[in-house]
């Protein structure tokens, strides 16, 4: 089972402890290991024979063959994949997904997105808040280079992605259990964008409010054409009522065709080029009847593996959430100290490369 973090409230800095910085750090569930192979085995001893052992084993009779005769066929070793790997298991499942032609100006699939996460009032948050600026965006520049040095097929766009709704512990003066970041602070981390020749994501973390009610909060943001859109599951808690924290929350394919019909309707309205609308995942539950969510030519759908945990546990819940029900994109977070913190190394991006599908979308938090 997955843990919960500690629920926290009162002033702005404690309260954003409580967002996806903290919550998010939930274990990536381990999955039947019957779907792909296990991680490769240390091969059986051969048996153990010495050399005077050999000299007395009698000699079998040398069998005369003709010219003609061909030696039977070697079969060739049959490949181990890690779970998630599998080439055969993603198409059976049916990857490469059909979607709409890409329009003018789709960031996907001509790049790979490498984004930080985080809200800078937070140093828990994620990485986005917990270094100076800075520093921040010069560690961004890092892991974009060692991305583009892994694959250089496909160019990497930075970007930063701001928790910009933070769910709450309490219920606050809304009584919604979330908390909307003012515009100030939206606009600053936006300069930040812009000075890193980055894209700007908002997250959205709805407590008890609805997406229905937040979103064209953030029509002044989105109407511009290097904004895009997250949505967090683990913190829509309408339907149960439960206070952040003490529940991972769901969204519906109907939530998520309703945010996505509100970005096309944006695109159309403005003249943009299409959205990114990137939906975090880790759990079965997280996202119901996801065979139903519309793919359109103006959005492009981004879901998210956002457990964090050892290596073959992310792998895990890559291949039961994400490649087991093919939308369009898929992402992969990786998590710098909750990855880490039982002494496990942090995933590279070569290793995230051997994945079937490939993620094009990564987020360090």
């Amino acid at each position: 089972m997955a843990q919960f973090r500690p629920v926290l409230s009162g002033v702005l800095s404690l309260c954003l402890l409580f967002a996806a910085g903290c919550m998010d750090n939930q274990p990536a569930k381990p999955l039947p290991k019957t779907i792909t192979a296990a991680p490769q085995q240390p091969a059986a001893p051969e048996p153990f024979v010495t050399a005077s052992s050999a000299r007395t084993q009698p000699t079998p009779p040398v069998q005369q063959r003709s010219s003609s005769a061909q030696a039977p066929a070697k079969q060739a070793p049959k490949v181990r994949y890690n779970a998630g790997e599998d080439p055969d298991y993603a198409a059976r499942k049916g990857w490469p997904v059909k979607y709409p032609q890409p329009l003018p100006g789709s960031i996907l699939p001509g790049k790979r997105i490498v984004a930080y996460y985080g809200n800078p009032l937070s140093k828990r948050m994620g990485a986005l808040g917990e270094y100076p600026k800075d520093e921040m965006l010069q560690r961004l520049k890092g892991e974009v280079a060692k991305w583009q040095a892994a694959d250089p097929s496909l160019p990497v766009q930075p970007a930063l992605h701001l928790i910009a709704v933070v769910a709450q512990g309490e219920p606050g003066k809304s009584g919604k259990y979330r908390m909307v970041m003012p515009d100030t602070v939206v606009n600053q981390v936006y300069g930040w964008a812009k000075e890193a020749g980055a894209l700007l994501f908002i997250d959205i973390q709805t407590g008890h409010d609805n997406i229905r009610t937040l979103l064209p909060r953030f029509e002044w943001l989105l109407k511009n054409p290097d904004v895009h859109l997250g949505i967090d599951p683990e913190f829509n808690l309408i339907a149960s009522g439960k206070r952040p924290g003490t529940k991972i929350g769901t969204y519906d394919a109907a939530d998520i065709n309703y945010a996505s019909g509100y970005l096309k309707e944006l695109v159309r309205k403005h003249n943009l080029p299409p959205k990114v609308f990137v939906i975090h995942r880790f759990t079965r539950g997280g996202v119901t009847n996801a065979k139903n969510i519309v793919l359109r030519p103006e959005v492009q759908i981004v879901m998210h593996m956002d457990g964090w945990g050892a290596p073959w546990l992310k792998r895990d819940s890559y291949r039961d959430y994400i490649v087991a029900e093919p939308v369009q994109f898929t992402g992969f977070k990786l998590f710098y100290h909750n990855d880490t913190k039982k002494g496990d190394p942090l995933m590279t991006p070569q290793d995230l490369l051997k994945l079937n599908p490939k993620p094009i979308y990564i987020q360090y938090q």
